[in-house]
């Protein structure tokens, strides 16, 4: 490819760097906010919390994109950039999964770490900030990886506004050269290398909050050297016994 076409991709790059970073901070404050909302004593703030959830989830994101984009502007008469509106409407719609991931980790933490909080005169936000987020955001770390990576393909999405990410910058490149296999083929591995990058950080991310709880994972060569020990331990004991 030519200087200029190779400067093409790179701006598509950025873009949908740029739409992944500020999706998932939208997407992470509606995770918390709405899956915060769904574990709440009030009925009708868990009714409102789970409404929104449920119509955001069973909705195309595509479809939030054109409305936020196209269909907003008809109904209150003003127009956002089309990174705004990639990122409200991806935002909004994957934050909604990842509302749910909040919600089931808050309830997997032990009952009693609760009622610890309540014997000790906490607040219901004392209890959630001190003692049910600090136990339930490791577990969340996994789960919010598979969003991040759905996220950045989820990004391709905003070519329907005409903007230059990624895929769209691709496919102006492909119509240049008229090589689709090879063009292609490019951008599936710029994505894939994206990807795998989200997912290492996110796993460093996840071992060093186990760590802080006292509960990190074990890395292979360390889980290897315990089985090891383990086995002659017990080959130990038998010939001992024996």
């Amino acid at each position: 490819m030519t200087p200029g076409l190779w400067e093409l991709v790179l701006k598509g790059i950025w873009v949908t760097l740029q739409l992944l970073f500020l999706g998932s901070l939208v997407a992470g404050a509606v995770s918390f906010v709405v899956g915060v909302a769904r574990t709440s004593r009030r009925w009708i703030v868990r009714f409102l919390a789970g409404l929104y959830t449920e119509v955001f989830r069973g909705t195309s994101a595509l479809i939030m994109i054109f409305w936020v984009y196209f269909v907003l502007p008809l109904a209150f008469g003003w127009q956002l950039v089309p990174l705004w509106a990639g990122t409200l409407a991806l935002g909004l719609t994957y934050g909604a999964y990842g509302s749910e991931i909040v919600r089931g980790a808050l309830n997997a933490v032990d009952p009693a770490q609760r009622e610890g909080g309540i014997a000790l005169s906490f607040t219901p936000w004392q209890r959630m900030r001190l003692i049910l987020l600090p136990q339930a955001v490791p577990e969340m770390i996994p789960s919010f990886c598979n969003l991040l990576v759905e996220l950045l393909k989820g990004t391709a999405l905003v070519s329907i506004m005409g903007m230059g990410d990624l895929a769209f910058s691709g496919n102006l490149v492909r119509l240049a050269l008229q090589e689709s296999a090879e063009i292609y083929a490019y951008i599936l591995l710029i994505y894939f290398v994206i990807a795998f990058v989200i997912t290492r950080l996110m796993r460093v991310l996840e071992r060093r909050l186990k760590a802080g709880l006292g509960r990190a994972p074990e890395r292979p060569a360390a889980a290897r050297e315990t089985r090891r020990a383990s086995a002659s331990g017990v080959g130990a004991a038998s010939g001992g016994a024996s």
